[in-house]
């Protein structure tokens, strides 16, 4: 185990290392890159990268809206920690899968101000808190166009699986524990007038800089979490020091503003632990200047609040795929199996591989299951989480639990304490990733050929609502769960519902028309809190 973890930080620098507009990068410190094709990063509207290596990856999710004052910067999640299949998975995928196999995060998200962010209009500071922010209309004229849309970050409150490749550059803190982290991601670059920030931030934060904060015991980082001033350490998590979930733990996690940023908490009622993160100036959280012109990337400290008031169609981050603020999301589409890895984070050699199968793991890499893998964008929808391996999957519930993992399951967030999201909505970037621009044949700006479920994908997850005790829970898997109570379709093309078509900043003031995704809205909230 030792040696492996020793390997693991020898390859951290090679993989650490990525390209931008075709001049060669490498990151200060190890970087969490969003440029590279392995990271979990928030979603932007198009590819980031050299050649648009980082073309993205599949985030199927549930959306709250509600229009009452505090749904878009309060909310409020019981969780159930997921447990593992009874059977080990093996090399020849006949065995069970396990959570790192299906997603190699989950998270709950809000959308916040970054003054220094895109779409790069203004960079007068942002009224927290407060919808006079919104803007996402069509018209370049009017006050409302989205290409004026006050400086965007997105938040990300993002869960690991243990048990396979460890942090960083793998996906698990420990061999049989949960963490979790605060990545807040922002995005520079002038949709505009289509300018990117200056050669130097894109040769070390790249194009899209995050903030990254493990949730600690203390509350406080147990590293820098800047994008200029991350360290290694910044994305090795600390036994001792981080708030580290066993399976089946009952959680609640709580989202909200302060004085001092944005908090976020989660607190263990199995073990009596809490841990929290707050994105603030003390902290050590900052944000990238945008400086398209000086020679040198620079940072300012920055506390990071909500973007707006409420939660519903029109609290859009401008630059991301994806429409929402308030939201919880999967992140499936990474794990396939390898069998033959020569170089540790390399590409698989395998003779049936084909050219998404990067970042790989052997067997040897590993912290406890042992089985070679890659967690690259599967851009051709044929890994693990395109077949029926998720929870659910199986009618005969003795046999599901044994070759599957629990779901993710969580309760409707509730704000201001207690009141309840009127309304939700499924959405899933599906033509995000299908597009032609991508190797797909998905057009993203007529639809056509934008299907879902995805091409390749054998199986597609949903999400379902369920009785746990006297509480509804939303689940993610398939339709066979005990107590499962509205399945919205029983498969992805109905719950996901139509294409919708999306409006972004665009160059010289042009906008840009984009089917990004497909998406549901419920008029009432099927699993109140």
């Amino acid at each position: 185990m030792k040696k492996a973890l020793a390997g693991g930080l020898a390859v951290i620098a090679v993989l650490l290392v990525g390209t931008f507009a075709g001049a060669a990068r490498a990151t200060e410190g190890g970087n969490f890159d969003c440029s590279e094709a392995w990271s979990l990063c928030a979603e932007p509207e198009s590819s980031i990268g050299y050649n648009g290596e980082y073309t993205g990856h599949d985030e199927p999710s549930l959306l709250f809206y509600s229009n009452r004052a505090g749904s878009g910067n309060s909310s409020q999640y019981q969780m159930t920690v997921p447990s593992e299949s009874r059977v080990m998975p093996n090399q020849a995928g006949t065995g069970g899968t396990w959570n790192f196999q299906l997603h190699p995060a989950f998270w709950f998200g809000m959308a916040l101000c970054d003054n220094q962010s895109a779409p790069e209009y203004t960079h007068a500071a942002c009224v927290a808190d407060s919808d006079t922010n919104i803007a996402d209309g069509s018209d370049p004229n009017a006050p409302d166009y989205i290409g004026k849309h006050s400086g965007t970050a997105f938040l990300e409150l993002q869960f690991y699986p243990p048990g396979w490749a460890p942090w960083p550059p793998g996906v698990s803190c420990d061999a049989h524990k949960w963490c979790a982290a605060m990545a807040i991601f922002s995005l520079s670059n002038d949709y505009n007038n289509n300018i990117p920030n200056n050669s130097d931030c894109l040769g070390t934060v790249g194009i899209e800089p995050v903030n990254f904060a493990f949730i600690t015991l203390s509350g406080t980082p147990h590293a820098p979490p800047s994008p200029l001033g991350a360290t290694e350490d910044t994305f090795t998590p600390h036994s001792s020091s981080d708030l580290f979930m066993s399976a089946g733990d009952k959680l609640v996690v709580d989202i909200h503003d302060s004085t001092d940023g944005l908090v976020t908490v989660i607190r263990d009622r199995t073990s009596g632990q809490t841990g929290s993160m707050t994105a603030s100036v003390a902290n050590g959280f900052q944000q990238i200047n945008y400086e398209p012109d000086p020679a040198s990337c620079s940072q300012s400290p920055y506390a990071f609040h909500p973007m707006y008031s409420t939660s519903s169609e029109h609290t859009r981050v401008p630059w991301a795929a994806h429409s929402y603020n308030v939201a919880a999301s999967d992140e499936i589409g990474h794990f396939q199996y390898c069998s033959s890895i020569p170089v540790e984070g390399g590409d698989c050699a395998d003779p049936r591989a084909d050219d998404d199968d990067g970042t790989c793991f052997s067997p040897a890499f590993s912290l406890l299951v042992q089985v070679g893998g890659c967690i690259a964008s599967n851009t051709h929808f044929d890994g693990t989480s395109y077949l029926p391996d998720w929870p659910g999957t199986n009618p005969n519930h003795g046999q599901d639990t044994k070759y599957h993992a629990d779901p993710w399951a969580f309760t409707s967030p509730v704000f201001n304490g207690s009141e309840n999201y009127s309304r939700v909505a499924f959405e899933a970037d599906m033509p995000r990733i299908e597009a032609a621009d991508f190797g797909g044949n998905c057009n993203r700006n007529t639809g056509e050929n934008c299907t879902n479920p995805p091409p390749g994908a054998q199986f597609y997850p949903i999400y379902t609502t369920g009785k746990h005790g006297n509480d509804c829970f939303w689940q993610f898997g398939g339709t066979h769960l005990p107590g499962t109570q509205n399945t919205f379709g029983g498969n992805s093309t109905a719950e996901f519902g139509a294409l919708l078509q999306s409006v972004y900043p665009g160059n010289g003031f042009v906008p840009l028309f984009r089917y990004n995704n497909f998406r549901r809205i419920l008029n009432s909230n099927p699993c109140p809190t």
